[in-house]
């Protein structure tokens, strides 16, 4: 059910669109690959398993207060005696045990991020020239916001939200995507009448300068 009525159709024909002039679909717009199958729930028990696996790591660290150190010798002790148990058991059966180049990572993945990772240095490098002063300063208030809030937070249980937020928020605004674009873009455009008609009110009303002294 819509949250909008036929009261406000009319309002609501100059206020139709996407968010923020977007013409591709969400999927489309996340990149339309594993990740955005990921982020948008299309592969549910990947999705699932990431957001169980990490707020298992958030609950063992913040809440039982486990070692990090301690977490990987023991994860690697358990690794081992797998290992271990998997390959004595194989000399006295028939198992075929795994190629080893199989487990193995793959070059293609240090490609892939190394290609992300220049792609980061070079738009930091662009932002941070100022050639665009919006998105410059946008740049630093997010950073400065996320120092404040990083204050009151730990590094763990903050990481933690965002991959909450991550996990959840993309998958509920493509579910309700109408409604959701309704209110931002009236939101917006309400609040540039308002801002405005403050500009009109209050700003432009302020003196600029001291008028200069009629020389005699």
């Amino acid at each position: 059910m819509p949250i909008y009525t036929s009261s406000d159709s009319d309002d609501h024909n100059h206020v139709s669109g996407k968010w923020f002039g977007r013409e591709r679909s969400l999927h489309a717009a996340l990149g339309g690959g594993q990740v955005a199958d990921i982020l948008l729930w299309r592969n549910k028990s990947v999705s699932a398993a990431l957001l169980l696996g990490f707020t298992m790591i958030w609950f063992l660290f913040e809440v039982l207060e486990y070692n990090f150190v301690s977490l990987v010798c023991h994860i690697t002790i358990l690794v081992m005696l797998m290992v271990f148990v998997t390959y004595t058991a194989a000399k006295f059966t028939d198992w075929d045990l795994p190629d080893i180049h199989q487990i193995t990572i793959q070059e293609t993945s240090f490609r892939w991020l190394y290609r992300k990772l220049n792609y980061v240095l070079l738009r930091f490098y662009e932002i941070s020239s100022g050639e665009n002063f919006l998105e410059f300063f946008l740049v630093i208030g997010a950073l400065w916001m996320t120092s404040v809030i990083g204050n009151h937070f730990s590094s763990l249980n903050l990481l933690f939200f965002c991959v909450v937020c991550l996990g959840t928020l993309p998958a509920l605004y493509e579910e309700y995507e109408k409604e959701i674009d309704h209110l931002i873009i009236k939101g917006r455009k309400d609040a540039m009448k308002m801002f405005k008609r403050f500009d009109a009110e209050v700003l432009k009303k302020i003196p600029r300068g001291v008028k200069e002294k009629k020389r005699k």
